[in-house]
């Protein structure tokens, strides 16, 4: 599945598993499958009522395009701001904020692609397990 023209490569999304923040992915690009130096692609899929682990990217910016789905994100250093990510919709996480994005929907599940400027699968993920008792699963819905 991977072809090589002068350097570049052509992927099929990995297989899919389950990162440190409990979300479901399925990497594109990163240091592992296509040997990039500072950029990570990969397919988020949310299941209905499912959520992250609150956590950030040390270092690392993120940026999301969803696909389908809403979803719903908490965000700062005390997951004090919230924000809803519709389809169609870009959103920017800065390096090293804290975050924990969510499902509300009990029927449908939430895709969108994520890329980072850490070129590995999971290296800059720091859960943030203090954070959990702010904004606990029974308090997402």
């Amino acid at each position: 599945m991977q072809e090589m023209i002068s350097g570049c490569k052509q992927l099929r999304p990995g297989e899919s598993f389950i990162g440190k923040q409990g979300l479901q992915y399925a990497v594109g690009i990163s240091a592992e499958s296509a040997g990039s130096k500072a950029i990570h692609m990969q397919l988020l899929t949310m299941p209905p009522g499912g959520r992250a682990f609150a956590h950030k990217h040390a270092t690392h910016e993120t940026a999301i395009y969803a696909l389908s789905g809403v979803s719903h994100v908490w965000h700062g250093e005390r997951l004090e701001h919230h924000s809803i990510v519709e389809p169609g919709d870009f959103f920017y996480i800065p390096a090293d904020v804290p975050h924990l994005p969510y499902n509300p929907s009990q029927t449908e599940s939430v895709t969108a692609i994520i890329a980072r400027t850490d070129p590995n699968e999971q290296e800059s993920v720091i859960l943030l397990p203090e954070l959990e008792s702010i904004r606990p699963p029974s308090a997402l819905k």
